[in-house]
C-alpha cells in the first residue's frame, strides 16, 4: 500500500494538470453541482462520522465528500461515472494526505455494492434516492444516510434536518436518515403474542394474549432501538436480528424479551 501511495504520489506530480470541473456540466444521470464546503462538514457532522466508519458516496463528483471524510480518519469510497473526475478525485486525495483512506472508482451508483458502508453521504436528485431506496434499507441497522437538500419521499420521512446558516445560499438542507431494523411480522412476547407492522421507522401492530387483542401504539426504531406502547405500558428495547429485549415500564418496570416466529 505505501509503495503505491508513493506511485500515485509520483504520478500526480509529473502528470499535466486536469481541468476544473464545471458546475452544471452533464453526466449520466445528472448535471454536476457541488455541494458548498460548510454543507459537506455539516453532513458529515450530523452522521457522527468517525475512524471506525465506512463512509460512501455515490456519484462523488470532484471527491470532496469522500477527502472530507477521510480527513476524519474514516475509511471512505466515491463512486463517480466520470473517469476525468475520478483521476481529479485520486489527485486531490493525494494532495491532501488522504490517499491510503479517500478510494475512488469508476462506476455506476445504481450497481455499484454498498453493503458494507456505515454512512452514506449523498447530493442526489429525489428521483435517484427513490431508485436506490431498496438498497439503503437492506443497509445494516444504524447505519446513516445523509443527503444534501432532498429527502427520499415515498413515506420515509427524515430522522433530522439541519440548515447550514452564514455563508450558504442555495443547497443549504441537509437531511439524515437512519436505517431502522426490520420487524415487520408475529413475534413471541413473555407475556402474549405480537404482530408488527412496519412502514420505514414507523410501527404499529397488535398484541394478543388470552383471547384479547390490544393494539400497539407509537411504535418507532431509530436503527436497532424501538419504542412502543402496548395498554399504556412504555416498552423501549433494542433488536438483534430475531430477538428483541428491554425494559417495559407504567404500571410496573420489568423486563421483556421477544423471538420472531420463523416464517
Amino acid at each position: 500500500m505505501i509503495c503505491l501511495v508513493a506511485a500515485t504520489q509520483g504520478a500526480a506530480q509529473t502528470l499535466p494538470p486536469l481541468a476544473a470541473p464545471r458546475p452544471g456540466q452533464p453526466g449520466k444521470d445528472v448535471v454536476w453541482v457541488p455541494t458548498p464546503v460548510p454543507m459537506v462538514e455539516k453532513m458529515l457532522d450530523m452522521a457522527r462520522v468517525t475512524p471506525q466508519d465506512y463512509v460512501i458516496d455515490l456519484g462523488s463528483g470532484d471527491g470532496r465528500n469522500v477527502i472530507a471524510a477521510a480527513r476524519r480518519g474514516a475509511r471512505a469510497l466515491g463512486v463517480e461515472y466520470n473517469p476525468d473526475l475520478v483521476v481529479l478525485s485520486r489527485r486531490a486525495a493525494v494532495e491532501a494526505g488522504v490517499a491510503d483512506k479517500a478510494i475512488f472508482v469508476e462506476g455506476d451508483m445504481f450497481e455499484a455494492d454498498i453493503s458494507q458502508a456505515t454512512v452514506l453521504a449523498l447530493f442526489l436528485l429525489p428521483d435517484h434516492l427513490r431508485r436506490l431506496t431498496p438498497k439503503f434499507l437492506d443497509l445494516k441497522p444504524g447505519s446513516r444516510i445523509v443527503s444534501n437538500t432532498y429527502d427520499m419521499g415515498g413515506g420515509w420521512s427524515p430522522d433530522a434536518t439541519e440548515t447550514v446558516r452564514g455563508n450558504c445560499v442555495s443547497f443549504c438542507l441537509a437531511v439524515l436518515y437512519i436505517v431502522p431494523a426490520k420487524v415487520a411480522g408475529s413475534w413471541h412476547l413473555d407475556s402474549g403474542d405480537l404482530t408488527l407492522v412496519q412502514e420505514y421507522q414507523n410501527v404499529s401492530g397488535t398484541f394478543e394474549v388470552a383471547g384479547i387483542r390490544v393494539p400497539v401504539e407509537n411504535g418507532t426504531l431509530r436503527g436497532n432501538e424501538i419504542n412502543f406502547v402496548i395498554n399504556k405500558v412504555e416498552y423501549n428495547g433494542r433488536v438483534n436480528g430475531d430477538n428483541m429485549e428491554g425494559v417495559a415500564s407504567g404500571r410496573m418496570t420489568r423486563n421483556w424479551s421477544a423471538t420472531k416466529w420463523s416464517q
